[in-house]
C-alpha cells in the first residue's frame, strides 16, 4: 500500500487527477461538460509542469522533501519519459482544440516553467500558483463555452481553495511564512480561506453551489493537518480530487 501511495504522490498523479476533476466540475457548472480531450490537457499539463520542477530542483527539495527526492532520483528516466509524453499530449490536444485554448494555456506553461525561480519568493507563491491553477481548471472549460456569467464565482471558489492548499504546502516545507510565524498563523489563514470559499459557494447563484465540496474537502484535510510529505501530497492535494469528485456527484440543477 505504501508503494502505491508513494507512486501516486511522488509522480504527481494525484495533482494531475485533481486538475482534471476540478476542470470537469467547473465545466459542468458552466453548463458544458468538458470533452475528454480537455480533461486530458489539464492532467497532462499538470504532470509535465510538476515533474519538470521536481526533476530540475532535486538539490533544493532534498532538505524539505527527502522521500520524494529519493523517489525522483530512483525513477528519473521514467519521470523524464512521463514528463515528455505529457508535454506532447497536452500540446497536440491544445492545438487541436483551437486558438482560444492555446492562448489561454501558453502563459500558464511559461509561468509553470519559471516556477523553479518564482517559488523562491514564498510570500507570493500562493497567489501565482492559485492563479495558474484557476486559469487552467476554470479557464479551459470557459474557453469552450459562450456563457461565462458564472466564471467569477467559480474562479473565486477555486482560487481560494488552491491558495489554502499552497499555504499548507509551504508550511510542510517550512518556507518563509511558516518559518516566521510557525504553524498556527498560516494554518488559520488557510482554514479561513476555505471557510470563506465554502460560504461564497453557498451564496453563489444556481449550479455554482455544487462546488461547495471542493473547499470543504480541503478544510477537512487542514483540520487534521500533519507536516509530513505523504500527508501533504496525499491528504491535502488529494482533498482537491475528492472535493471535485464530490461536486460532480451532486445532481445538476
Amino acid at each position: 500500500m505504501s508503494a502505491v501511495l508513494e507512486l501516486l504522490a511522488y509522480s504527481s498523479l494525484v495533482v494531475a487527477l485533481a486538475a482534471s476533476a476540478l476542470c470537469a466540475a467547473a465545466g459542468r457548472v458552466l453548463g458544458a461538460d468538458p470533452t475528454p480531450a480537455t480533461l486530458v490537457i489539464a492532467a497532462a499539463g499538470t504532470l509535465f509542469i510538476y515533474n519538470v520542477d521536481r526533476l530540475r530542483d532535486v538539490e533544493r527539495d532534498r532538505a524539505t522533501s527527502p522521500h520524494r527526492t529519493a523517489f525522483v532520483e530512483r525513477w528519473r528516466p521514467a519521470l523524464l519519459g512521463l514528463a515528455g509524453a505529457s508535454a506532447a499530449a497536452a500540446a497536440v490536444l491544445a492545438l487541436r482544440a483551437g486558438p482560444r485554448v492555446v492562448i489561454a494555456l501558453a502563459p500558464i506553461a511559461v509561468l509553470g516553467l519559471a516556477h523553479r525561480r518564482l517559488k523562491q519568493f514564498a510570500w507570493w507563491k500562493p497567489f501565482y500558483v492559485s492563479g495558474a491553477w484557476t486559469a487552467v481548471v476554470v479557464g479551459l472549460p470557459a474557453a469552450m463555452v459562450e456563457r461565462v456569467r458564472d466564471v467569477p464565482w467559480i474562479a473565486a471558489i477555486v482560487s481560494a481553495t488552491i491558495a489554502a492548499n499552497v499555504i499548507a504546502s509551504n508550511l510542510r516545507d517550512q518556507e518563509a511564512p511558516a518559518a516566521r510565524f510557525g504553524a498556527r498563523v498560516p494554518l488559520r489563514i488557510a482554514r479561513g480561506l476555505v471557510l470563506g470559499a465554502a460560504a461564497f459557494a453557498l451564496l453563489a447563484p444556481g449550479g455554482v453551489q455544487a462546488l461547495v465540496p471542493i473547499p470543504l474537502a480541503t478544510l477537512a484535510a487542514l483540520a487534521a493537518f500533519r507536516p509530513t510529505e505523504l500527508y501533504g501530497l496525499i491528504a491535502v492535494d488529494g482533498a482537491l480530487l475528492v472535493g471535485a469528485l464530490a461536486s460532480l456527484a451532486i445532481p445538476s440543477s
